[in-house]
């Protein structure tokens, strides 16, 4: 049995983490921070009176809270799921900080499909360099705070590693000089409804084009992605973890 620690506690990911966690039995939420009070699962808006026990913290709230997680974090000794986006260069610079005192798994998507993904987009990439043109369309609900998905930039990441030249990321395209430049990787975001989370990848050459796309029905995926993390992580030395380290061990 692994103990979970929730930020989010009573979030749309939250509320789905704990619902697999009880239909798993292998997962416990002992505790959780968040404004709001789950009815039966203690929760705490107050870091320092955090008093349950936990093996593993699980975060899917905002990039504002991460002083919070590391306090809690660095309290306890305890490694940590980080599964929130939108994180800029200094709450990043935290995380790698914090890496060093206890074991962080860090990951703008939790899916296992979209680890895969990944990996076919840096092949693709590789294969065809500079002779093709790369487009990244990402697609999510219309609550969606951050634009682009960090998804997003993980996969426009994974494209530029693999090229042999520097690429200019252009965020969407308006105006009557649109036209592209040949190294350029465009991204772009789409935000409606309910979608949970859609990314395609679009490699468009001279009269072909491959497309690479990842589409999440639920967001149990990213809830079973953050879980196997969690297992992931319980016993490993302070690091900074990633996707690449489950998915390719």
């Amino acid at each position: 049995m692994t103990d979970i620690f929730i930020f989010g506690l009573c979030g749309k990911m939250g509320n789905m983490l704990k619902d697999v966690c009880a239909k798993s039995g292998d997962y416990r939420v002992t505790g959780g921070f968040d404004l709001k009070k789950d009815p039966e699962i203690p929760t705490f808006g107050d870091v320092d009176a955090v008093n349950v026990p936990f093996d593993v913290i699980i975060d899917f709230s905002r990039p504002e809270t991460l002083p919070r997680i590391r306090g809690l974090a660095v309290r306890t000794a305890r490694p940590v799921v980080l599964a929130t986006t939108g994180y800029d260069g200094e709450r990043l610079a935290q995380i790698r900080e914090l890496a060093k005192s206890v074991p962080v798994f860090l990951s703008g998507n939790m899916s296992l499909g979209i680890s895969v993904l990944l990996s076919l987009v840096s092949r693709a990439a590789k294969a065809l360099s500079d002779k093709f043109d790369v487009e990244i369309i990402e697609a999510h609900h219309n609550q969606k705070s951050d634009a682009p998905s960090g998804t997003a930039k993980m996969i426009a990441d994974s494209v530029a590693e693999s090229l042999d030249y520097t690429p200019e990321f252009v965020y969407g395209r308006n105006g009557a000089n649109a036209k592209r430049k040949p190294a350029e990787i465009g991204v772009h975001s789409v935000r409606g409804g309910s979608v949970v989370g859609e990314h395609t990848v679009m490699f468009c050459g001279p009269d072909e084009v491959l497309t690479i796309s990842h589409s999440a029905a639920s967001r149990s995926v990213f809830a079973l992605g953050a879980l196997k993390a969690a297992d992931f992580i319980k016993s490993k030395p302070p690091g900074l973890y990633t996707m690449k380290d489950l998915t390719e061990r």
